[in-house]
């Protein structure tokens, strides 16, 4: 296995990976993640054919085993049958199904106990060109005419709302895992009356839109709709896919498709061993 550090070599594989979209997404967006100064492993099997990539974060920062989004392990590999000598991971996520044959083997292997979650990625086409209309939806991200201030939210003084009302947050490990994501990635919001956020959505560091909630008292008015317009023209820009996961639940499905969102080919899974 080989660490690849070499910008040239980066841009390589960033390339290649572009080309399997969407099973390569959580590690493919890592090149946005290098650009941006948070150095995380690229590890391949072989250079410059591999067949399987791996990424995660600083060696320097896994110190807490309990802190499974440090500890986080994001696989591609187009040989999953040779996942097995490698795949020895507190927590993997991939957009590859059949990454989980390896790791309940290796689970039942070591008699760990192997959780799985599952989920379905939404995305955009990379790249994606605005919808053009009277009533366009870019041209309404750009008036945003609505009660509340829009601001790109990247400042740790939002950190704990946003830990509160995630689902996988409310807790120190998690906390410090938001920090990192609003300090260095984009996290666009609306600021209520008082200057409080009411609504928003984090990007994290493989660039997933996560994190996203909106104020009870502020639903139902378009907020989350505008604020992914948003997220989609940073992504435009950039030449990246505008992506994250949902419940597999029908309401969802249609509900994004109504914004021109669709469900890929793929899934989005999560894999957890303890003992």
């Amino acid at each position: 296995m080989f660490v690849l550090h070499e910008p040239p070599k980066l841009q390589i594989l960033y390339e290649s990976l572009e080309k399997s979209i969407p099973e390569s997404l959580k590690v493919r967006e890592l090149g946005e993640t290098w650009e941006r100064g948070v150095k995380c492993g690229m590890l391949v099997d072989t250079w410059p054919d591999y067949q399987m990539v791996i990424t995660w974060h600083r060696k320097e920062e896994m110190k807490d085993d309990l802190d499974h989004y440090t500890n986080t392990y994001h696989i591609f590999t187009k040989a999953p049958d040779k996942l097995e000598e490698v795949l020895a991971r507190p927590q993997v996520i991939s957009c590859q199904v059949n990454v989980g044959a390896a790791i309940r083997k290796i689970s039942a292997a070591k008699s760990v106990q192997e959780d799985h979650l599952r989920a379905t990625v939404i995305m955009t086409e990379i790249p994606v060109e605005p919808k053009t209309s009277s009533d366009d939806q870019m041209g309404l991200v750009e008036s945003f005419s609505m009660k509340g201030s829009f601001q790109n939210i990247l400042d740790a003084f939002h950190v704990g709302p946003v830990n509160e009302q995630w689902n996988f947050g409310k807790n120190e490990r998690n906390l410090k895992y938001i920090e990192c994501c609003l300090q260095n990635f984009p996290g666009f919001g609306v600021l209520g009356p008082e200057g409080d956020p009411i609504s928003w959505i984090v990007m994290e560091q493989s660039c997933e839109m996560r994190m996203g909630y909106t104020v009870p008292k502020y639903r139902d008015k378009g907020y989350m709709k505008k604020i992914s317009f948003h997220f989609i023209k940073y992504f435009i820009q950039k030449k990246m896919p505008f992506y994250f996961h949902v419940s597999r639940d029908e309401e969802n499905l249609q509900a994004l498709g109504s914004i021109g969102l669709k469900a890929a080919p793929c899934g989005w899974h999560q894999w957890e061993t303890h003992s």
